[in-house]
């Protein structure tokens, strides 16, 4: 049985930087091992929400005008050895190369280098510069055969004042993400790549990132998909597109989000654990508190302990599955949701009845989002034109 090791604050008080330091060392040194993919991805990601939030900047206001405490130098210390070895890693794991340069880049941006813990050798401080100079000589960008992954390599290797050029990139990504109907429908994959084509064109909300009206719904479609769902996870990277494209998510999301990030449970948790490592609910985390740096001000200020660490959600549960058998059942009703409301409605429980008037409640646009999430009639009228010509 795991031991659960989250206490609250006023029981056991840590300051911030403390908890930081910890969550960079369960991270990096007792999840995976760092030739295991899963180790890359996972440090990546903390990295980066850390530079990109400035969490660990030691100085300045967050959003919500908070005090930023900072992060000691020694916490980044777990991650000096992988820096140092970064030339060896980087071309012996090169199609890892994008996770490889976001963890050069940021820890450089962080002040691994500055603050003199780095590497010591002369052109410590331009190791991430040099490595994505080798990417480019080696052409890497060019074998990616997603629109996504040349959009986030192109924007790493501009962290460094390099230019790798895609042409049609922006149109293809713009084209993408303005199809709003489609992300009406629950389509996972999508809808990740939406949200990172949000980070990355917008620089994790450094620039606009231009996005026209029709992509903005999009976001909002898939806000609704994932607040149906109770998917704290996707809902998440939606309320952070949206917030770096000028909009202010919906309070009815941000106020559920808040709440289910206070449920999160912190477990010891050996490496023969089951589950693995890579199926809890890591990510859903960060990304929550990622979430709440942007909406609250305030990031990382609970406990977290120095030790191996599962990470467990509270338990939510959702409606998108019972509305969906609803519309799909209902035939060439399912488009008008003033119609199907009742019937729906009439399955559902008190708590799930709740939450889908709480969607409904939280976007002007929900009638429009239900028509295209009912995808009504068949396919039979083209079908029949193919048979008969």
């Amino acid at each position: 049985m795991a031991q659960i090791l989250r206490f609250p604050k006023s029981n056991w008080p840590l300051r911030r930087v403390d908890t930081l330091s910890h969550l960079i060392e369960a991270v990096s040194c007792h999840r995976h091992a760092q030739e295991d993919v899963y180790w890359l991805k996972e440090n990546a990601e903390l990295l980066n929400v850390l530079e990109c939030t400035q969490e660990a900047s030691g100085a300045g206001v967050a959003a919500g005008g908070r005090d930023l405490d900072g992060i000691a130098p020694a916490a980044l210390a777990p991650l000096r050895a992988f820096y140092a070895g970064a030339d060896r890693h980087l071309c012996f794991f090169r199609q890892y190369y994008r996770f490889v340069l976001s963890i050069c880049m940021d820890l450089e941006d962080l002040g691994l280098v500055r603050s003199g813990v780095g590497s010591g050798s002369a052109d410590s401080a331009g190791k991430g510069e040099a490595l994505a100079q080798w990417v480019i000589e080696q052409d890497l960008p060019s074998h990616e055969l997603s629109d996504l992954q040349r959009a986030e390599a192109r924007r790493l290797l501009a962290r460094r004042g390099l230019v790798a050029d895609f042409p049609g990139l922006d149109e293809r990504l713009h084209a993408f993400v303005d199809e709003s109907a489609q992300f009406a429908v629950p389509n996972r994959k999508a809808a990740y790549e939406l949200t990172h084509i949000v980070f990355y064109l917008s620089d994790y909300g450094r620039r606009p990132p231009g996005l026209s009206p029709a992509a903005v719904q999009s976001l909002t479609h898939v806000g609704l998909l994932a607040f149906l769902d109770q998917d704290a996870d996707l809902l998440s990277e939606i309320c952070i597109s949206l917030r770096y494209c000028g909009e202010t998510p919906s309070a009815i999301w941000e106020d559920w989000l808040a709440r289910h990030h206070q449920g999160f449970t912190l477990m010891e948790a050996g490496r023969a654990a089951a589950p693995p490592l890579h199926r809890d609910d890591y990510h859903m985390f960060l990304v929550s508190s990622w979430h709440q740096a942007l909406y609250a001000g305030s990031c990382f200020y609970d406990r977290i302990p120095s030790a191996a660490l599962r990470f467990q959600r509270p338990a939510e549960q959702g409606v998108l599955h019972h509305l969906s058998q609803a519309v799909f059942q209902a035939g060439s009703r399912a488009g008008d949701w003033q119609a199907l409301r009742p019937l729906i409605s009439a399955g559902l429980s008190e708590s799930a009845y709740e939450l889908l008037c709480a969607a409904e409640r939280s976007s002007v646009g929900f009638e429009t989002f239900f028509e295209a999430f009912a995808r009504s009639g068949t396919t039979e009228g083209p079908i029949a034109r193919v048979n008969n010509g």
